[in-house]
């Protein structure tokens, strides 16, 4: 798969991830030129998108900054996950294309559990297909 990836800071847990996306095969694309958590989410959330990746991982000091930034681009459900249980919940009931991780409070081993999780193949289920096609839907609140 692709996979568009992007942190505001480097550290034992970016690349861990970072690694484990190269050795899983994935190819990582790294959609944003800045240093700064709106721009580097929003970059991801267009490469997700645009079709240019099929998946993205955001990661900031909290995760939640980058959830944010890549949610206000039309398309994307960025989800913000702390343990594998949300990361499959957040593909399952969400149909989430984006994970978003926090870099200072997730050890590097769990962080990559977390990712393998979020694109293992877990599968949108088909029982919420009328609230996932909402939220598509409700990009016409956007200004």
């Amino acid at each position: 798969m692709r996979i568009a990836f992007a942190a505001d800071d480097r550290n034992a847990t970016t690349d861990a991830v970072q690694a484990y996306l190269a050795e899983a095969g994935h190819e990582v694309l790294r959609p944003a030129a800045s240093d700064l958590w709106p721009e580097l989410g929003a970059a991801v959330g267009r490469a997700v998108a645009d079709g240019e990746a099929d998946f993205g991982v955001v990661m900031c000091w909290t995760g939640t900054g980058t959830a944010i930034a890549a949610n206000k681009v039309p398309g994307v459900r960025a989800a913000l996950a702390w343990d594998t249980w949300i990361a499959a919940g957040a593909r399952k009931w969400n149909d989430a294309n984006v994970l978003a991780l926090s870099l200072k409070r997730l050890a590097p081993d769990v962080a990559v559990e977390i990712t393998d999780v979020f694109l293992s193949g877990v599968v949108p289920d088909p029982d919420e297909s009328a609230n996932i096609a909402r939220l598509g839907e409700m990009d016409e609140f956007r200004r």
